[in-house]
């Protein structure tokens, strides 16, 4: 995929005509990739419910209550009662990883993903 910035955004995909893998083709998320990267609807920074508000957070912060909240879950009713659901957007390596964390770290097969719908 060939990216076309101007000004340091992004405005534009194109296909690599001579990609062995997709052969110079691209999907419509690949085709629109431009438009969601720099959408005004698009969460740049983690958000925690607080006191029935959504309040934004460091990172560490959300990375932390995530993993306590999920661990709590799993102690309390076992892996099963997680679900994970993975992205087109992500990359090939973290959609291969996500199903790893679900598999061995829940002990549940609770994942999907987005291009099966």
């Amino acid at each position: 995929m060939l990216l076309e910035v101007v000004d340091g955004r992004l405005v534009g995909t194109m296909p690599l005509k001579t990609a062995p893998i997709n052969q110079g083709k691209l999907c419509i998320k690949g085709w629109n990739a431009d438009g969601f990267v720099h959408s005004p609807q698009r969460l740049t920074t983690p958000l925690i419910r607080k006191n029935g508000k959504l309040k934004e957070v460091s990172w560490d912060e959300a990375l932390d209550y995530s993993a306590s909240r999920l661990k709590a879950i799993k102690d309390e009713f076992g892996g099963d009662s997680v679900g994970f659901f993975v992205s087109a957007r992500c990359t090939n390596e973290d959609n291969y990883l996500l199903p790893k964390l679900c598999r061995a770290g829940f002990g549940t097969n609770n994942v999907d993903h987005c291009a099966r719908l």
